[in-house]
């Protein structure tokens, strides 16, 4: 049985129950999914100042996609998963919304945990994504995160 691998960049919300339903679905090899969602919080900005109004997210289009999908078939290679999903959403969220999807699907729960821990500090240090927070003290672009880096770093094959 192939591996499923699919990767969504989209400006509608989704379904984090029906996207694990058509990860899983008729499939018997996969005995563990770890599930990342991402949601916009509404709390403080990461720059300390006003509630989070919204968030609009940016990415380049077609290269967001093929590094998204790189990432994953590097997973792919490094843990014995049965499956992945990505869905990261674009445009402007309110807090609340999901933001992004990373499911994760193994036979045994290490490598899913694993693979997922891994594309997750991919997606959030180095995809093609631009995030601008909008409060109510000034919309600004929000900068990348030393810590963010580090956590990435983590998983440079040596």
């Amino acid at each position: 049985m192939t591996s499923p691998v699919t990767i969504r960049i989209q400006t509608a919300d989704f379904d984090l129950a029906r996207e694990i339903a058509a990860l899983t679905a008729s499939r018997i090899d996969i005995g563990a999914v770890v599930t990342f969602s991402g949601i916009c919080r509404g709390q403080e900005n990461s720059a300390g100042g006003d509630a989070t109004e919204a968030l609009t997210l940016e990415h380049y289009p077609g290269m967001a996609e093929a590094e998204i999908t790189r990432h994953a078939e590097q997973a792919m290679t490094r843990w014995p998963l049965t499956g992945i999903t990505i869905v990261h959403r674009v445009g402007r969220i309110v807090p609340g919304e999901n933001i992004m999807v990373v499911l994760t699907a193994s036979a045994h729960r290490q490598a899913a945990f694993q693979a997922a821990e891994f594309l997750m500090d991919y997606l959030k240090a180095h995809a093609p994504f631009w995030k601008r927070e909008e409060p109510a003290d000034g919309a600004g672009w929000v900068a990348a995160k030393a810590d963010d880096d580090e956590a990435a770093a983590r998983w440079d094959e040596k």
